[in-house]
């Protein structure tokens, strides 16, 4: 599944996604539930949420790292959803660069 379907998917069931990440890694889906919870989202908007900002605020570091992992991957479309979830994470956890900042950019 690319990671455009599993978005839109995620959109249209969150239900099915949350099962989905929550076989695929449970330790994030707590992570993510957890930040979900925490900003009024549910897991499936923090996902979209996590795309949607790495694409506006990610630096060139963290694109190359991206973009190097796709390359060994064997299923790109999950991996590149994946790592741009722990991303957000980071920036939402770090001192520097809180989730508001994201938003006000």
């Amino acid at each position: 599944m690319m990671m455009g379907d599993m978005l839109a998917a995620a959109r249209r069931n969150a239900g099915a996604f949350e099962a989905w990440l929550a076989a695929s890694d449970p330790g994030l889906a707590g992570q993510i539930g957890d930040a979900a919870a925490r900003q009024g989202l549910s897991p499936a908007g923090f996902a979209r949420a996590a795309v949607a900002e790495f694409a506006r605020f990610a630096g060139e570091e963290d694109w190359a790292t991206l973009v190097s992992g796709l390359r060994e991957s064997g299923d790109p479309g999950t991996h590149c959803l994946l790592a741009m979830v722990h991303w957000r994470l980071t920036a939402c956890a770090c001192g520097e660069h809180g989730c508001t900042d994201l938003h006000t950019g």
